[in-house]
């Protein structure tokens, strides 16, 4: 039984469509949501989506959010989504070699929490792409 899927980021729905299943990252571990699931509400960790439909793997690279399945759909509610077939290799490897430059500085000249968390983010989420990327490979 299929379920409807949509993924949502504060400038764009990025994903709607029915899908047999998805495989998302939560708080508690992955999930692999199917027609009929229980409702949840979790906290979206950043990775990778695996969504599968008719047969045919696809991967999004997502941040953080929510996740929320309820009388079958499945919301994704999340900072940033990205296709990783439309994603460029040398831009992700970029990402994280500047996040990650970014994190050791602000680690000796001690800047805030709060950025230091939204540079763990950044790197996370370029990760999940580079990740995502190589499963749909």
């Amino acid at each position: 039984m299929p379920i409807q899927l949509e993924i949502v980021t504060p400038s764009e729905t990025i994903f709607s469509d029915e899908v047999d299943h998805v495989v998302i990252p939560t708080s508690t571990g992955k999930i692999d949501v199917l027609g009929k699931h229980i409702p949840i509400i979790d906290k979206l960790d950043a990775g990778d989506i695996k969504i599968v439909k008719d047969g045919k793997i696809s991967y999004l690279a997502v941040g953080s959010g929510f996740v929320e399945v309820y009388s079958g759909k499945v919301s994704l509610l999340t900072d940033q989504a990205i296709d990783v077939q439309k994603i460029d290799e040398a831009g992700i490897e970029e990402a994280i070699q500047r996040a990650k430059e970014a994190l050791e500085e602000g680690k000796k000249s001690k800047i805030d929490v709060a950025e230091l968390q939204k540079l763990e983010a950044a790197a996370r989420f370029a990760y999940a792409q580079k990740v995502a990327k190589g499963k749909s490979a």
